[in-house]
């Protein structure tokens, strides 16, 4: 399991993989924080729960990575810790998140730079690596 920061003119792209579709996911969602915030500082002590849909794994997973970024306007709060799980049924994907994390406290979790979206630009997934790379929009 791992994500890594990949080179972008205005942007920020990511790339995550694991050994699971999942894992990769989850790693999704440590880069998304990683790119706002200073994860380590992140106590897992609040968890929220929710469900994106989409018609494929790209598709999720952007769906995913923007329903982050809305919980952490919405309840002012970081995350650091996920455990997805994704579900295929008639040729569409339900993905299920528990997130932990913590109130936003700008000088614990030393803010970085803002991420407005999760974006289509440079969306992949390698099925054989459980790979996906997209492009956020700071």
């Amino acid at each position: 399991m791992s994500y890594k920061f990949l080179e972008h003119t205005a942007d920020v792209g990511i790339e995550c993989s694991g050994e699971t579709i999942e894992e990769a996911f989850e790693e999704g969602g440590k880069a998304l924080f990683e790119v706002m915030v200073d994860i380590q500082a992140i106590q897992p002590i609040e968890m929220t729960t929710f469900t994106v849909e989409a018609d494929s794994i790209e598709n999720l997973f952007v769906e995913y990575l923007n329903r982050l970024i809305a919980l952490k306007d919405i309840n002012e709060s970081v995350y650091s810790e996920f455990e997805v799980e994704i579900i295929e049924k008639d040729e569409k994907f339900t993905l299920n998140c528990l997130a932990r994390g913590e109130m936003l406290n700008q000088e614990k979790h030393n803010i970085k730079i803002e991420v407005k979206s999760a974006t289509y630009y440079g969306l992949k997934y390698n099925k054989g690596t459980n790979t996906l790379t997209t492009v956020l929009d700071v």
